[in-house]
Order: C-alpha cells, then sequence, then structure tokens
C-alpha cells in the first residue's frame, strides 16, 4: 500500500538530485506548491553536497527550517522513514537501464517515481532564447556554444549567457551569479568545474549569469540582453524555455543519442543537430548516427563539425616524452569517456608514454580512480574545493613525467604548481561543409 498522506493532506515528496536541476525543480513547481511537501533531498555525482540542507532562505514560507539533503545511497531508507509518497528523479547523464534501477528501488520501497518534463520545469524569457546542449557529457557542448556566441556577436547582437547550474558553495550567496570578469571567479570562490565553464566566456567579453534561483537569474539576464544563450550541463534538459534548440551528437559514442537520459530527450526536441568529433569516429559510426536522426527526429537541421586542438607551445616539445594528460573532469566520470583530446593531442604529436596516474593519486582524487575506473589512463581535473584542488597538485606531482599537457577548458597553470613543463591542449568547433550553424541562427535573429 502507498505511504499515507502528511496529517497537513500535502503529497510527501522526496527528490533525488546533484546540486542543480533538482533545486530547480524545486524552486519552480514544488516551492509555493501547497499540494506538496518536500521531505528530502538526496545527493549523487558531486562530492560533498550531501549532509547539507537548502537553506529556508531559498526554499520559502513552506520550508521556515529548509530541507534536508541525504546521501542518494539513504534512498530506500528515507523512502520509509519519511513516508514518502513521490520520487523525483532531477540529475542527468544516466543510462536507461541505470534510470530504471532507480525507478525499481524506489517502488520497491512503496513510492511512486517520477520524471518532470518541459512544461513543468522551463522559465520563460521575454527575449530570444537559444540554447546549446548535447545527447552525453563531453560531446562538444562547450565550444558549440562558443561557436554560437562568436556568430550572435558578429551579428551585433547584445547577449548574455546563463549557465547550467552548478552550486556547489553557499548556497544562499549563490541564488544569483553575475559574472563579468575574470576577477568575478575569485569574488564568488568558483570550483575548477565552475571556472572551465566561466572562464572562456568571460575571455570572449561575454557576461554570464548562474547560480540557484533561476527566475531570479533570467530575470537579471533580461536587463543585459537582447538574446540569451543558455550554455546546458552535461545532458540535461534547458532550464530557460528555448526558441530555438542546438543539441551537440558525439558519434564516437553512437547508440547514446537513444540510450541516456535525459540525452535523448534533448536529440528529440532539437531544431539543428551538430554531428561533432566527424573526423575523429569511424565512417560506418557517423553513418549509424545519421540512421538514427532519420529515425528519431527526421526535421532537424543536420550540422557536420570538428574540434580541431590547438597547442600553446611547440608540438616537438611532447616528440619522446613521458607525458602525464589531465582531462575535464566531468567529461571522464559521469560522462563515461575514457580520454579526451589531451591523449589525442599526446598520440598524434609522438609521445613516448603517457603515464596513467592512478597508482600515485592521492585521497580524494584516489577516490575517485575506484569510482570511476575507465579513467585510470589519465587524471580528472577534479577540483570542487580547495582540500580537491591540493590533492589534484599532489597527484601531478607524485607521477613521474616529462612534461603535463592540461586538456581542460581553463589554464590550470592560474591553479595549480606543476613540478614540470606544462602545455594546453585546447579545441574549437569548426563545421564543415554545409549548412552551418550561421544559417539558423540568422533566420532566428531575423
Amino acid at each position: 500500500m502507498p505511504s499515507p498522506a502528511a496529517s497537513n493532506g500535502r503529497i510527501r515528496v522526496l527528490i533525488m538530485g546533484a546540486a542543480g536541476r533538482d533545486f530547480h525543480n524545486f524552486n519552480v513547481y514544488f516551492r509555493g506548491n501547497d499540494t506538496y511537501e518536500v521531505v528530502a533531498f538526496t545527493a549523487a555525482q558531486i562530492p560533498n553536497i550531501d549532509d547539507r540542507r537548502y537553506p529556508a532562505e531559498l526554499a520559502g514560507d513552506l520550508y521556515p527550517d529548509g530541507i534536508e539533503i541525504h546521501p542518494e545511497e539513504d534512498l530506500e531508507e528515507l523512502i520509509q522513514e519519511r513516508r514518502v509518497q513521490q520520487v523525483v528523479f532531477a540529475y542527468s547523464d544516466v543510462s536507461h537501464v541505470y534510470l530504471m534501477h532507480i525507478g525499481s528501488r524506489v517502488n520497491a520501497a512503496g513510492a511512486d517515481f517520477r520524471l518532470m518534463g518541459a512544461d513543468s520545469t522551463m522559465v520563460a524569457s521575454s527575449k530570444p532564447v537559444v540554447s546549446v546542449c548535447a545527447v552525453r557529457t563531453g560531446s562538444g557542448k562547450s565550444q558549440t556554444t562558443r561557436r554560437v556566441v562568436k556568430i550572435l556577436k558578429s551579428m551585433d547582437q547584445r547577449l548574455v549567457v546563463i549557465r547550467h547550474p552548478m552550486p556547489y558553495g553557499d548556497l544562499v550567496a549563490q541564488k544569483v551569479q553575475r559574472f563579468a570578469t575574470l576577477e568575478d571567479l575569485d569574488k564568488h570562490d568558483c570550483t575548477i568545474e565552475e571556472r572551465e565553464e566561466y572562464e572562456p566566456h568571460l575571455r570572449n567579453d561575454v557576461v554570464v549569469f548562474a547560480g540557484v534561483d533561476y527566475e531570479a537569474i533570467l530575470r537579471a539576464a533580461e536587463q543585459e540582453a537582447d538574446i540569451i544563450v543558455w550554455d546546458g550541463g552535461n545532458n540535461d534538459l534547458p532550464l530557460i524555455k528555448p526558441d530555438l534548440e542546438i543539441v551537440v551528437l558525439d558519434p564516437l559514442r553512437q547508440g547514446h543519442e537513444t540510450t541516456y537520459y535525459p540525452g535523448e530527450t534533448n536529440f528529440r526536441r532539437a531544431d539543428v543537430l551538430v554531428i561533432n568529433k566527424i573526423t575523429s569516429a569511424e565512417p560506418a559510426a557517423v553513418d549509424r548516427l545519421r540512421e538514427a536522426i532519420q529515425e528519431v527526429n527526421p526535421g532537424a537541421l543536420v550540422v557536420d563539425a570538428a574540434s580541431p586542438l590547438f597547442l600553446d607551445g611547440d608540438a616537438a616539445d611532447i616528440t619522446g616524452k613521458r607525458v602525464l594528460v589531465i582531462e575535464d573532469g566531468p567529461t571522464l566520470t559521469h560522462g563515461e569517456m575514457a580520454y579526451g583530446a589531451g591523449v589525442v593531442a599526446a598520440r598524434k604529436f609522438g609521445a613516448a608514454e603517457i603515464v596513467g596516474p592512478k597508482p600515485y593519486a592521492v585521497r580524494s582524487i584516489a577516490d575517485t580512480f575506484a569510482k570511476y575506473p575507465q579513467t585510470e589512463m589519465v587524471l580528472p581535473a577534479m577540483g570542487y574545493g580547495d582540500e580537491q584542488i591540493a590533492d589534484l597538485e599532489a597527484t601531478i606531482r607524485a607521477t613521474p613525467c616529462d612534461l603535463v599537457l592540461i586538456a581542460t577548458p581553463i589554464d590550470l597553470r592560474l591553479l595549480v604548481d606543476f613540478h614540470v613543463p606544462a602545455m594546453r591542449v585546447t579545441y574549437e568547433l569548426q563545421e564543415i561543409g554545409e549548412p552551418t550553424l550561421e544559417g539558423p541562427l540568422r533566420s532566428f535573429v531575423g
């Protein structure tokens, strides 16, 4: 039998999340809704966010004490103890099999399992909105967003970027965040993951908004822009209702576009589909991806693209060297990639050896390798706080190498001391042939 409702008659809800979509769904749907009582959040994917509380200042009048955040491992216990009737799943980049295992756990514990869709979770804007999302973490969404921004700026459009949430610190202080300069990253005590997403836009003279309360964030952003660009996170749906939806596909993980949540939803909703990494993938995988497009979303405009590599040093300095490669953390962890652009560069330019850092990892970095074993060839740039950045630096220093290749969106040399020479590997989106992104963006601007 279903758990009994609370004495106040409200439906008792638990929201499963990872400090982003979960808080947003609560804010826009549950916060002032007296039909429901959210009794807890659970946290996954991101370290150090469980055993906290969603603060009363953000939770609203119905929650004067705020809302507890617990580890996801406590799910069944919480359902029983808190007499939960509905569990809302609210984080991204999970396989359909994983998702239904969670649903089965919830149903077995006696609660309903719920996925919330676009109409009940997207905030409408008074300004035109372009969204850039993906089917998997690491598909090339960031460089696609930068390309979209560059094209719109060339049309003399006044725009701001709103970035998917990454609120890992003081949630009240992070309610609405505005980043206009690199100094703002220090002002807001940003993690490596936040810097990786915000800094490239700031270097291109684009203002970025982010935080916790996306209704308030959007209203602030609208005061500064004629066009809003939504810069998505993982493979999540936009939190702001888009007028033009651009979605990036990854032929190196062909098949994932229809087997991961909510990436498949993005795939089906897209107005424009970008097939990235087209020069790196096997032609057969690209052909299968085109077949999937014809089956799932035949009306979408398809843009072929690659993400060529650029070095900030001499490629000859890589040849014959023992190289430690540092890649973007989320791409390797819940994105499930074994390597990225750094390994491609090391191989292309003749490194003698790619030194696996796993045997030399310390503390939280060792924990990351234990949780995500596919990453052992490279070092994920994990940095969810000062302690983890210190662990990252200690792991780098302990790894015997001649050169470090930094393939993250930011220059880690500004945050971490390297004991050996280091070189950056960067990448930008390059459309191949016709159509390009400029066409649909010009039509959008009108």
